[in-house]
């Protein structure tokens, strides 16, 4: 191994131990980001996908080596979903993605306003540039949404793990959770733009 390899792999490594991850995961998984707004919101989401086994809540898209909570400005909220794609496509989680958000509001998601709360599909790699073009694509030729979509696909870069009394706050924080996510009207105007095809792909009741 030269020198150059050995540094790339170290780097790697410790960026891995740091909680943040250049991507694509584990042998028999693939990897997903998307940013939708709120990261709790979408972890929820998410989670209720089958064959979805984890999602992890965190920051992406900025320069900041270590960004946290209170200091995140340039990094959208994203969630990294690991899934078994003989269960669930890519193509699918897209599906789901596009209808747990507003994809035409370019100043962040329903309450939460701002960069780090706006919308974005983080490719991992060439594939999946591919199919995010193409379904992006599709929303906006159905004519189903009332303005063009904003929603940018751009190459994946570090994500960072999120702090850990943000994963999985809707469990651990459930009354918190569920007000706030009904005081911001999330799902009141994510039922409004897509009708029956809302929250496509989640298990209802779970």
């Amino acid at each position: 191994m030269d020198r150059k390899a050995f540094f790339l792999m170290a780097g790697a490594m410790a960026a891995a131990l740091a909680g943040q991850y250049p991507v694509q995961a584990r042998a028999a998984q693939k990897t997903a980001i998307f940013a939708g707004g709120c990261f709790w919101c979408m972890e929820k989401d998410f989670e209720h996908v089958d064959g979805v086994s984890e999602v992890v809540s965190g920051y992406t898209g900025g320069t900041l080596e270590n960004p946290t909570y209170r200091n995140h400005d340039d990094h959208l909220e994203a969630v990294r979903i690991v899934y078994d794609d003989s269960k669930v496509s890519y193509g699918d989680l897209l599906r789901t993605f596009w209808r747990s958000v507003d994809p035409t509001d370019a100043g962040g998601q329903f309450c939460d306003r701002g960069h780090s709360y706006t919308t974005a599909i983080f490719a991992l790699d060439d594939e999946q540039l591919k199919l995010a073009k193409s379904s992006k694509a599709e929303v906006e030729a159905s004519g189903k949404l009332p303005g063009p979509v904003v929603t940018p696909i751009v190459a994946a870069s570090f994500f960072t793990d999120a702090e850990g009394y943000h994963q999985d706050y809707y469990k651990k924080n459930p009354v918190r959770y569920n007000y706030y996510r009904k005081a911001c009207g999330r799902d009141a105007r994510i039922d409004a733009l897509w009708g029956e095809e809302a929250h496509a792909g989640i298990r209802h009741g779970s």
